[in-house]
């Protein structure tokens, strides 16, 4: 055996070509900062394995990779290495909108180019490209004469860890799709997961496993078959078939996220990278905004989504609604259960509901007049109960109906278990459908909150009008949610898991945290904690959820209307998962800087620097501190307001009551000069 060792002089890629009597069988290349490695192997039989290493020490041991397909021989051996291509790729692009202005797109790239060895000789590709701070994968299936259609049985690979290392994981295959409490466990006892898989290493490094630019392919859930060995589960068809595919196709990319430290997990933008550029050539149109809207009041029962004496819903409520958003210069008003079909039996069947036509008590073009009179901007709404179909029926004649009224943003909902009562909202079939839906409000410039949706990937780079998502266990599960409503470390682990996938329409917000009409529920935080979450949670469409007079004559209401929801930078200051976390972000319109810190049960006294701070500004920190004496469970209401005069050259002493949480507003007051 002889081993030959490539420097590629310029692209500081090293690449290990070990050859022997049979073809090439091992090639590496190291990230651009060279602390990770990915090693592709071709061994014995022709079977493709990858391993990924930092600073020699396995992250991701030899992981096999590849296709089982039906009714034809499986992809997953019988290789040779034909060619490879290696290089490197250096770009720094702008967000139209996002947590950040600009991105560093910098990687190092391996393609292998695989072909059978006898029988039909088909042909398999596979990319690599390796960041400082993770890699990425897929599988690229060139057209070819031998290979043109075919039906993915399973989806050969693993993400083999060092050790039995712990674990926050929501479950697979469930009724709520996504809609659950995250669990802390080691991997040997984990159920079949959903992705973002959150992992902490016995070297203590952080993982996360998830997945770019998904399209035309089922969504990739994580089956754990031995302690330790992950393996991709694809969420399949209702007659058992993963995936139909033509080629050429690409898949998405698989994507495993490193971070020294829970935090910079929240900073890893790998999966945006992975996804293309921009298709919508003008995104002047797309904006972020805040909202509030009819929509709190109906789950707290006090108004109904059918209509009758308790309708929500009505022209009258509307207007109050557009008269306190015009007021407290809130872009928009949400309207839920404007629409026909309500009434009728849509639990059982969504077919019922109409996307044109509203109830008698609501005149739709009405209200849209009188909120353009106000400077305001109505929400619509889609609910479809997962009838797809009888929504794709309607879809374009409901755009053109809402972009010829001038509405912009569209929120919509899924509440079903599965689409059509037969498949998984995650499968390929679920993909395809909120794709046409994307695409569809693209050529109708609407921006979309979808609600029950499938994960994003990092859509969003490609379609920005794909501006935010739920996905997750929502502010409403503590009206009518068994447990009594989310525990106070409910987002302390959603901001190291869902979060790292995408925006988050979390709908926070609230300032009655007893609720009167709930008497065995509550919201479990502080109220200075609910105005944390809009630094904590970041979503471009942010919505202040709760009821108008709530708000009223409360002075921590100016928390809301001040904070936006668009970004210059970002930065994770400190964070454990499922304990504490601390964020800090600048506007993207301003020098203002936004801190949002929150905490499980425990009561926390945190102290950072300001340093991220403009060096040459003098800021007034308009603080929203907890009370000495609040408490999530017995005085969630307590809060200290109070300003502070501070610079870059200052830290800032952050107090956390149980439950609780801070909100600061940086103001850039003047420009200081620098002492000599």
């Amino acid at each position: 055996m002889r081993y030959v060792f490539k420097i590629l002089t310029g692209a500081l890629v090293t690449i290990i070509i070990v050859s022997c009597t049979r073809e090439w069988d091992e090639i590496a290349i190291s990230s651009p900062d060279y602390r990770l490695q990915l090693i592709f192997n071709l061994e014995y039989g022709g079977v493709p394995y990858y391993k990924l290493n930092r600073n020699g020490s396995p992250v991701i041991r030899k992981s096999a990779l590849g296709f089982v397909l039906n009714e034809m021989d499986d992809l997953d051996s019988n290789f040779i290495l034909a060619d490879n291509k290696i290089g490197e790729f250096n770009e720094t692009w702008e967000q139209p909108w996002g947590e950040v202005r600009e991105i560093e797109n910098k990687y190092h790239e391996l393609t292998v180019f695989l072909k059978e060895k006898s029988g039909l000789e088909r042909k398999l590709n596979i990319t690599f490209r390796l960041y400082n701070d993770g890699l990425g994968f897929r599988y690229e299936f060139p057209e070819q004469d031998n290979l043109k259609e075919f039906q993915v049985i399973d989806e050969k690979t693993q993400f083999i860890t060092k050790a039995n290392e712990n674990a926050w994981w929501i479950p697979a295959y469930r009724r709520e799709r996504y809609e659950y409490v995250h669990k802390k466990t080691s991997l040997a006892e984990m159920d079949t997961v959903h992705t973002p898989l959150t992992i902490e290493t016995k070297d203590g490094l952080y993982l996360c496993i998830h997945e770019a630019a998904l399209y035309d392919y089922p969504s990739m859930t994580i089956f754990r078959t031995d302690t330790n060995i992950l393996a991709c589960d694809l969420v399949p068809w209702k007659n058992g078939i993963k995936a139909y595919v033509k080629t050429p196709f690409n898949s998405p990319w698989r994507t495993i996220a490193v971070g020294e430290k829970p935090a910079d997990l929240i900073t890893n933008y790998l999966i945006l990278n992975l996804n293309d550029t921009s298709k919508i050539e003008d995104v002047s149109w797309i904006e972020p905004a805040k909202y509030i809207g009819i929509w709190w009041m109906m789950h707290l029962g006090i108004s109904t989504w059918e209509s009758g004496p308790k309708h929500g819903a009505t022209t009258e409520n509307a207007i109050k609604y557009i008269d306190f958003a015009a007021k407290h210069g809130i872009k928009g008003v949400l309207v839920e259960g404007w629409n026909q079909g309500w009434d009728r039996e849509w639990l059982d069947d969504g077919r019922v509901f109409s996307f044109t036509e509203a109830y008698p008590d609501f005149n739709l073009e009405k209200v849209v007049e009188y909120a353009n009179s106000k400077g305001v901007e109505i929400v619509g709404h889609h609910e479809t109960y997962g009838a797809h179909l009888n929504y794709e029926d309607q879809m374009e004649d409901a755009y053109k109906y809402y972009h010829d009224l001038g509405i912009r943003y569209l929120k919509t909902g899924y509440v079903s278990d599965k689409l059509e009562k037969d498949e998984w909202h995650h499968g390929q079939a679920g993909v395809r459908h909120y794709q046409n839906t994307v695409e569809m409000a693209a050529k109708y410039r609407i921006m979309m909150d979808i609600h029950e949706p499938v994960k994003d990937c990092g859509l969003r780079r490609t379609w920005p009008n794909l501006m935010t998502r739920e996905g997750a266990r929502g502010m409403e599960y503590n009206v009518w949610g068994g447990e009594g409503g989310n525990a106070p470390s409910h987002v302390p682990v959603l901001v190291f898991t869902r979060m790292l996938a995408s925006p988050m329409d979390y709908t926070p917000g609230i300032f009655e945290m007893m609720l009167p009409s709930r008497p065995n529920n509550q919201v479990n935080t502080t109220l200075a904690k609910q105005l944390a979450y809009y630094v904590v949670i970041y979503s471009p469409l942010q919505m202040a959820a709760d009821l108008p007079e709530n708000y009223e004559g409360n002075p921590a209401f100016k928390f809301i209307e001040d904070v936006v929801c668009d970004w210059e930078d970002t930065k994770a200051l400190d964070g454990e998962i499922g304990e504490f976390v601390t964020i800090v972000r600048k506007d993207r319109n301003s020098n203002d800087w936004y801190l949002g810190s929150i905490t499980n049960e425990e009561p926390r006294q945190l102290a950072y620097s300001l340093k991220f701070l403009d060096k040459d500004i003098q800021y007034i920190a308009q603080i929203y501190a907890d009370g000495k004496d609040a408490d999530w469970k017995t005085n969630p209401y307590s809060i200290n307001i109070y300003d502070k005069i501070v610079t870059s050259k200052d830290s800032i002493q952050v107090y956390l009551a149980p439950g609780g949480g801070q909100a600061i507003r940086f103001v850039a007051e003047k420009v200081v000069e620098e002492e000599e």
